[in-house]
């Protein structure tokens, strides 16, 4: 007899992305009910597991792009995790300039750059003030 996880899987599928239902409500995984229509959604608990996972990640990718990252200060290494948790690795790695910045160690260079992604800033607003002034502290 399969164990009650085979068989919840095998019924309900097991979908790392958001998707609808046979009745239109928003699920995830194996047939987790996430539509807040019928009362579904993630406990805090989950919630700060799946940050701590995100960050853990962001972490990661920003040790590859910045070989240096574990040197720079906690404000710095704070900003750089907030800055690809909001822009993603693929898109944060192709500003070449910005990278190389970093990786020169050109804080100032790096600040008037961000100062410069005008339609960054007036997405995210405080979001970025606060990154940049997170990497002038050294």
């Amino acid at each position: 007899m399969k164990t009650l996880v085979q068989q919840l899987t095998e019924d309900e599928a097991n979908i790392p992305y958001a998707y609808q239902d046979s009745l239109g409500y928003w699920t995830i995984g194996v047939g987790r009910l996430i539509d807040k229509r019928k009362g579904g959604g993630l406990s805090p608990e989950e919630i700060q597991y799946l940050l701590a996972n995100d960050i853990k990640n962001k972490t990661a990718d920003c040790i590859k792009l910045f070989p240096a990252f574990n040197s720079y200060s906690q404000s710095r290494r704070d900003a750089l995790v907030n800055l690809m948790f909001n822009l993603g690795y693929e898109n944060l790695s192709s500003y070449n300039r910005f990278v190389g910045e970093v990786n020169r160690g050109d804080w100032v260079a790096v600040q008037n750059n961000l100062r410069g992604w005008t339609r960054w800033h007036n997405q995210v607003g405080k979001r970025a003030d606060r990154i940049i002034a997170a990497l002038a502290i050294a």
